[in-house]
Order: C-alpha cells, then sequence, then structure tokens
C-alpha cells in the first residue's frame, strides 16, 4: 500500500468526486452512465477535488508556508480558473457548433460528427469539488 499521503488523498478525493458525480447523474437521468466514472464535467469537479486536496496535504505535510505548498497552491488556483472558465466557454462553443451541424446535416446521409458538450464546470461545481477536496485533505490520518 502506497504510503505517500499527498500522492494518495488527492487521488481519493478524484475517485469519490467521479463517483459522486456517476451516482448523482444515474439518479437524475435514471439509468446509468459509466462514462461519467472517466469523462470529465459534472458536479462535482473531480478537479478540482483533485487539486484542492494535494494542496492541503502539502500544506499539512511540508507547512502551510512551505515553498512546495506555495506552488501547489497556485497550481491549483490555475486549474480551479480553467475548470470554471475556459473549459465552461469551450463547452458552451461545442453546443453552439453542434446545432448548427445539426442544422446544416438534417436529413442528410452524412454523418454528423458531435462535439463534447460537457467539458468545464460552473462555479458551484467548481466550489463542491474544492470542499470534498478540503474536506478530505483535513480528514486523512498523517502518520
Amino acid at each position: 500500500m502506497p504510503k505517500n499521503a499527498a500522492l494518495l488523498a488527492p487521488i481519493v478525493a478524484w475517485s469519490t468526486a467521479q463517483l459522486l458525480k456517476f451516482l448523482l447523474d444515474a439518479i437524475i437521468k435514471r439509468r446509468p452512465d459509466f462514462t461519467r466514472l472517466v469523462n470529465a464535467g459534472g458536479m462535482p469537479s473531480a478537479h478540482s477535488s483533485l487539486v484542492s486536496c494535494m494542496s492541503i496535504m502539502i500544506g499539512r505535510i511540508y507547512g502551510w508556508e512551505s515553498p512546495i505548498f506555495a506552488i501547489a497552491s497556485v497550481l491549483s488556483l490555475v486549474v480551479l480558473y480553467d475548470a470554471a472558465g475556459v473549459r465552461q466557454a469551450a463547452g458552451k462553443q461545442a453546443k453552439v457548433i453542434n446545432r448548427i451541424v445539426e442544422d446544416i446535416y438534417k436529413g442528410s446521409r452524412i454523418p454528423e460528427g458531435r462535439l463534447k458538450e460537457l467539458l468545464g464546470h460552473t462555479p458551484f461545481e467548481v466550489l463542491m469539488g474544492v470542499m470534498l477536496g478540503t474536506v478530505i485533505g483535513f480528514a486523512w490520518i498523517l502518520r
């Protein structure tokens, strides 16, 4: 069993977020979609859980004033910004492009290629991911 808490706890946080995402999606849609166990997007943000937990673990292990905690925190902020900003905008663009493609090829035999629309997160999904990662990071028992 790996003893690297700074690695193991964030992986547990990511896995928990993916499992919650799968369960919430299955409850809402009344059918399981097993791709939700690995796909990006949705609630809670697994990316946010992963990096938040990583930063918490680094702070707990190496100290809140350490340079490595600063690096982990800055990396986390970049990932959080990307999850809620850039990737969400790309998802909205994919949705519009898919509608345009649908209109162009409607009734035609040309196969329509669809872009993945669920790329990013709402700020609420990111916040829930951060909360999950933070709880797991502080609940993790260090030896």
